[in-house]
């Protein structure tokens, strides 16, 4: 279960990467670094 929410974690970080173009980029940085950091932590440790 935890690989899963990792894998949804990156694939929202991926989303918002490319939402930032667009739209308030602080917000956006603390969002996606939070979430590839949960991602890589639940793929990551077995």
């Amino acid at each position: 279960m935890k690989k899963v929410i990792g894998f949804v974690a990156l694939f929202i970080a991926i989303g918002m990467l490319i939402m930032m173009i667009t739209h308030n980029r602080l917000i956006g940085l603390i969002i996606i670094a939070l979430l590839l950091l949960v991602g890589y932590n639940c793929i990551c440790s077995s």
